[in-house]
């Protein structure tokens, strides 16, 4: 393989023509020029240069290697460049989140992405337990959950708070405990969760929520509200996921005596290099939400 140090001063020296010149440009001296040269010379067994006096002339040999060799060179320095570069609006960034925070911030994502065409945003709709399990596995850059990580390898910080809030079909104006037991439950990834927050602070019936009937589960944030929306049953969800439902009309948002708010926490692994794009996209993220 050739040397690309003495390959740079070979070509260099062609440029330029002169062995002093290449010498200061270089910032070697003359004997090392002719070093590397020589050197070059028996790495490819022929010679390079036809030496004549203080000038030279180039071989056969020597002008196809300079001519082949400033290609060469100039590959391996958009190679080095591009492997540096660190554009903030280059790349693909790795997002993760639950579907209820992804309803308001994904479509803001897409308008980031639509600034910088080069940006590309990877979004994936997650429970808690799946993003942290990809921030450990560094399957994802940045990952937004609702439960603070407790593994060491992971770093979070709280980004903002969301009320949760019960919700009936628009038909339902007044909501008590029996109602609830007689509505039933439309269970989603994080329903429980959710539920046991509310529904702990303000009924003290609630113990577990299989005492609920369960009417129903879907896994499409888009999608839990719409059995809701027909009466078959209610369910618990941070306001931004109800506010966001395509026929606001059709719920009844329920405002109980004692507000829970859901904590959001941005995580990412504490070991991975945190580069110019993420960056950007996590403080665009916490702008936006915070």
């Amino acid at each position: 393989m050739i040397n690309l140090v003495w390959l740079r001063t070979f070509c260099t020296l062609v440029e330029v023509g002169h062995f002093t010149k290449t010498a200061d440009l270089l910032f070697m001296t003359q004997s090392g020029v002719s070093q590397q040269i020589k050197k070059l010379e028996q790495q490819l067994n022929t010679p390079l240069l036809i030496r004549e006096g203080k000038s030279f002339s180039l071989t056969d040999a020597g002008i196809k290697l300079n001519q082949q060799g400033q290609s060469l060179l100039q590959s391996s320095a958009e190679l080095e460049k591009s492997i540096k570069q660190d554009d903030p609006y280059t790349g693909t960034v790795k997002i993760a989140s639950p579907g209820s925070i992804g309803l308001k911030l994904y479509p803001y994502m897409l308008d980031i992405q639509q600034q910088h065409t080069q940006l590309a945003i990877d979004y994936r709709f997650a429970p808690n337990k799946n993003i942290e399990q990809d921030l450990a596995d560094r399957k994802i850059d940045i990952g937004l959950v609702t439960e603070l990580s407790k593994a060491e390898n992971i770093v979070s910080q709280k980004v903002a708070v969301e009320p949760l809030v019960l919700v009936t079909s628009n038909n339902v104006t007044n909501i008590s405990w029996q109602q609830l037991t007689k509505i039933g439950f439309i269970g989603h990834p994080d329903g429980q969760h959710h539920a046991k927050l509310l529904l702990s602070k303000n009924y003290p019936q609630f113990d577990h929520i299989n005492q609920l009937e369960h009417r129903g589960f879907s896994n499409q944030i888009s999608l839990i509200l719409k059995p809701v929306s027909r009466g078959l049953g209610f369910t618990v969800l941070p306001l931004h996921a109800a506010n966001a439902f395509s026929n606001p009309e059709e719920l009844k948002v329920h405002l109980l005596e004692h507000s829970v708010n859901e904590t959001l926490y941005l995580c990412q692994n504490r070991h991975s290099l945190e580069n110019n794009r993420s960056k950007f996209i996590k403080k665009t993220i916490i702008d936006f939400i915070g």
